[in-house]
């Protein structure tokens, strides 16, 4: 039986559309840097979302085309004003609701495809991976970066923000995702028949040696974990108290002189034969 995702972690808010867009930017140099897309005319991202990565994949590569798909009616509305808004993207993005389990396109049109932070929502990865290589030509390049929640160590410790982020990731497993997908993506390829696999681990290790960088990311961090806050509260399971403990040692932790965040993320790439 195939099993469903029940929902998205982060909600569909307005506040949350934002951080999407704030999270796009402030990670574009980490994340899309150097990918084998200069050749590339017609892409297919799944998962686009308010289409924060669409506008930068559009903008990196002036003769790319990108069909976006996504599952959630309320970010691609947003993603079709906000893309509408950029005189240069005009004409060259399509943006469709589809369930990426079944995707009823263009048999080997696209030569390239994105994937961003759209797996670890998902409770049938394999399958949308293999929707994907169907779709695409035959030596074409797939992109997925995904995280890898198991690796987020803060210094000085803060107990709460940890308990809190044990709850964050048991919430997504129960949801049907897979907040450690990042480390499987290698697998998954793989086993789908994708060849030239890679896996490249990108770490975020800011300490003493770049403190306003350090700085800036624990804030963002603090409105990463914040965003999930609402879903968590009504499933039970933090408290009021764990969520303010929380952004207590964030903000202890920020100021702190001689502070430590690492996190690590995995960015796979794989070929249709």
């Amino acid at each position: 039986m195939k099993k469903e995702a029940l929902g998205y972690l982060h909600g569909f808010t307005q506040e949350e559309q934002g951080r999407l867009y704030r999270q796009a930017r402030f990670m574009e140099h980490r994340i899309h840097e150097g990918l084998p897309f200069h050749r590339a005319r017609r892409m297919l991202e799944v998962g686009c979302g308010v289409g924060a990565q669409t506008e930068i994949l559009l903008r990196r590569y002036p003769e790319l085309h990108v069909t976006g798909i996504d599952a959630a009616a309320p970010n691609l509305d947003q993603a079709r004003r906000y893309l509408e808004g950029l005189p240069w993207a005009q004409g060259r993005f399509d943006l469709f609701l589809k369930n990426a389990t079944r995707l009823d396109l263009e048999v080997e049109h696209y030569d390239s495809a994105f994937l961003c932070w759209i797996l670890e929502h998902v409770a049938e990865p394999a399958l949308i991976l293999s929707e994907v290589r169907r779709l695409l030509r035959p030596g074409s390049w797939v992109v997925c970066t995904e995280v890898q929640n198991a690796t987020f160590f803060l210094d000085p410790y803060a107990p709460s923000t940890l308990a809190y982020w044990t709850s964050f990731n048991d919430h997504q497993l129960t949801l049907g995702g897979d907040p450690f997908v990042g480390a499987k993506l290698g697998n998954l390829l793989q086993r789908i028949g994708y060849k030239d696999v890679t896996t490249e681990v990108r770490t975020i290790h800011l300490d003493n040696r770049a403190p306003v960088e350090r700085a800036e990311f624990i804030a963002f961090w603090a409105d990463l974990l914040l965003s999930g806050a609402d879903g968590l509260r009504a499933a039970g399971k933090v408290t009021e108290e764990t969520i303010e403990a929380m952004q207590h040692e964030l903000e202890e932790v920020r100021h702190n002189p001689d502070a430590v965040f690492f996190y690590a993320f995995v960015q796979a790439r794989a070929r249709v034969p």
